[in-house]
């Protein structure tokens, strides 16, 4: 392990528990780790638990609370969203809303945090707006997406049994989106702490 071994947060999934997404998700996790970052996932299962965000809501229950203190305490974030009907699904955004938590943070939001992203669809175009979309809303976050997106056509390439694409130039893809995130995560070290 590095000396200073990075947090790195994985959010994304669906509804219906293990995923291609998610699977996705573990396997650039994977490589963030093999880089020597520390890794959480806030996979399909624990985002679709999250209520719809309320702004005015003056509780926030175990799940919110934990997705937000990991992205406060993250020096990296990963988001994985399905393409459905060519965007951000609405389990993947829900969790994405509830970081208006840390808007009155030291380090609001993702702020110069790297992100990378990937989109999971039965076909290219929803892939392709979906990591569009990811894009804008990172950047809305005051994010940096990495250089970097992996897209995966589930048409084209399969996850069997034991989480592996059929297809290995997706998993280097995959791969690849952690090695960025965890690698710049690296080189900067802790998160900045903007308030002193």
């Amino acid at each position: 392990m590095a000396a200073h071994s990075p947090l790195i947060v994985g959010i994304g999934g669906t509804t219906g528990g293990s995923s291609s997404t998610e699977t996705a998700l573990r396997i650039a996790l994977a490589a963030a780790e093999a880089l020597g970052a520390r890794t959480l996932l806030f996979g399909g299962e624990a985002i679709a638990a999250l209520p719809h965000y309320t702004a005015k809501s003056s509780t926030r229950t175990a799940g919110e609370a934990a997705l937000v203190t990991a992205v406060r305490d993250a020096s990296g974030l990963i988001l994985a969203s399905p393409g459905y009907h060519g965007n951000v699904s609405g389990v993947v955004k829900n969790a994405l809303d509830l970081l208006e938590e840390t808007a009155r943070d030291a380090r609001p939001y993702l702020t110069d945090l790297p992100v990378g992203l990937i989109a999971t669809a039965y076909g290219w175009q929803a892939t392709g707006s979906t990591i569009a979309a990811l894009r804008a809303i990172v950047h809305a976050f005051r994010g940096w997406p990495t250089p970097f997106a992996a897209a995966v056509n589930c048409r084209l390439s399969r996850f069997d049994a034991n989480g592996a694409p059929s297809d290995p130039e997706v998993a280097e893809q995959l791969a690849l989106v952690g090695r960025q995130v965890a690698d710049f995560a690296l080189r900067i070290g802790a998160p900045l702490d903007i308030a002193s």
